[in-house]
């Protein structure tokens, strides 16, 4: 079937409920203030590993959505996904087919056989390497997507901390109004949580009104105690999300890991009342994979949290699965992945 083959008549099944759908994304939240570093609040901070493992494993079994429910869920991912290139042969032109993606993240048949025709759905955000941050805000001029850009060393973050504020600053002059930074992981790894505060504390400084999302890297901090207080630290400086991986690690997004940084998130609001945003990245490349993000997501910190302002998915590949996944929902049939390309 060629691209441009229409989905049949007999398949197109508006999807329920989809006008009682609970509130969308909450017209403001409360942008994160920081706090003083309370290194007794991080001391104290413990992780059962079993406890956490058995948590995640009981997703699957406990937790499926299908059908229309399941196309409603993956349309909301859709709109998480901080779509993204970071590979060292981007080019512009890669970033704006990238961007042109973002705009039309699925196909109009598609949407036209979910009863989804005429709505606005585009993904949360691209994010792309500093080089590539003004060719993107011009690309998606008019669109309200926002362009995310790498920075501080992207994603070893070794480079001079004075060189890492200029880097965030010029990013926020070319237009970018979100910034993943990469945190030191030697902070971490011997437990200078005051230096550690510090870095993150200039970070948000140096973004001034764009949003800050700090990538722990979790799989370079060897345990999930580490990740736990990692998180918490990184939120008392004033990040506005917390995310995993830069994708380059080794073990990227995982479960246990997502489930750890959720608690610390619900912590942190508890005790100071601001809500603090999540971005699993890396690995994350399957509708079933995201699925379980989600379901994650709503049970541990509530329905607001599956909005783009709370919840974002750095994800390249996943998309396309996605699409996959919602034609088959309406045609009964798998097309091959070269019928859905990203970029």
């Amino acid at each position: 079937m060629s691209q441009s083959a229409s989905i049949p008549e007999s398949s197109r099944v508006p999807l329920r409920g989809r006008e009682r759908s609970v509130a969308v994304e909450a017209a403001a939240i409360a942008r994160n203030a920081g706090r003083a570093l309370e290194l007794d609040w991080v001391d104290e901070i413990r992780v059962n590993l079993s406890a956490a493992e058995r948590r995640v494993a009981s997703l699957p079994g406990r937790r499926t959505v299908k059908n229309e429910a399941q196309a409603a869920w993956l349309l909301k991912a859709i709109t998480c996904i901080d779509l993204t290139s970071l590979n060292g042969d981007d080019t512009a032109g890669r970033v704006r087919r990238l961007c042109a993606k973002a705009r039309q993240p699925v196909r109009a048949d598609i949407l036209d056989a979910l009863g989804f025709a005429g709505r606005k759905l585009h993904t949360g955000a691209i994010c792309v390497y500093h080089r590539f941050v003004a060719i993107a805000v011009e690309a998606l001029d008019g669109s309200g997507i926002p362009v995310a850009a790498v920075s501080t060393g992207f994603p070893a973050g070794l480079v001079p901390h004075d060189v890492k504020l200029r880097e965030i600053e010029a990013s926020v002059q070319d237009g970018a109004e979100e910034i993943d930074i990469v945190i030191t992981r030697e902070h971490v790894l011997t437990g200078d949580w005051r230096a550690l505060y510090q870095e993150v504390r200039d970070f948000r400084a140096a973004c001034g009104h764009a949003h800050l999302k700090t990538i722990l890297a979790t799989g370079d901090l060897k345990t999930l105690r580490n990740v736990a207080r990692a998180s918490m630290v990184c939120m008392m400086a004033g990040a506005d999300f917390i995310k995993t991986s830069t994708g380059k690690e080794g073990v990227n997004a995982t479960l246990p890991v997502s489930l750890v940084m959720l608690r610390m998130i619900r912590s942190y609001q508890d005790r100071t009342g601001y809500k603090i945003g999540f971005k699993p990245a890396g690995g994350i490349s399957t509708a079933k994979d995201v699925l379980n993000y989600q379901i994650l997501m709503k049970e541990e910190l509530g329905r607001e949290w599956l909005e783009p302002s709370l919840f974002r998915i750095g994800a390249s590949s996943l998309l396309a699965d996605i699409e996959r996944q919602l034609e088959h929902h309406v045609t009964g049939r798998y097309s091959a992945f070269n019928r859905h390309p990203v970029a």
